[in-house]
């Protein structure tokens, strides 16, 4: 058997999600295909509960809507991406736009909003927002003397330790 029907990772993935009225719509179009191929291949139609199948009535591929997919990013000129990249830039635009983590946790189907936050968060305001700091310490550091540098590292004795927590703290103090 080349497919099967994977359960979901945690408890938390188990949720009931809000559709938009036209995908209800599409669910009903297919649901009406469903019936006509089944009703029409009564003895050959294999009746797994999917909507969305072959019209044998077996179950798709994972990989089943990949081609449809490219072709739509090729046809709106929209970057090469991963199916799975649509669940990440969402999860992040909605973070961006100030949803609540625990809502947006939630809607992830994530056990914890932490996972949330740590995944999908932003990171790259937070690096923009202190680089002015870490610049002028890293301009610093990099302002000792070689000779100093290259002494230390061919001796044998002991080296000291610059906290580097310590030296940020200062330069935001």
């Amino acid at each position: 058997m080349t497919k099967q029907e994977l359960g979901l990772k945690t408890p938390s993935s188990y949720r009931t999600l809000k559709i938009p009225d036209y995908v209800f719509q599409a669910i009903l179009e297919q649901r009406k295909i469903y019936e006509k191929n089944k009703s029409k291949r009564k003895k050959e139609f294999l009746d797994e509960g999917y909507i969305c199948c072959s019209t044998y009535g077996h179950s798709r591929s994972k990989d089943f809507q990949y081609k449809y997919f490219k072709k739509i990013l090729e046809e709106n000129n929209l970057p090469n991406i991963r199916w799975h990249d649509l669940r990440s830039s969402y999860c992040t635009l909605l973070l961006k736009m100030n949803f609540s983590p625990k809502a947006v946790s939630n809607l992830m189907g994530h056990a914890k909003e932490l996972i949330t936050v740590d995944v999908y968060g932003d990171n790259a305001q937070l690096i923009t927002d202190n680089t002015e700091a870490l610049d002028q310490f890293i301009q610093e550091l990099t302002l000792l003397p070689y000779e100093e540098f290259d002494a230390v590292q061919d001796s044998n004795e002991n080296i000291s330790v610059i906290d580097i927590g310590t030296e940020i703290e200062r330069m935001f103090a």
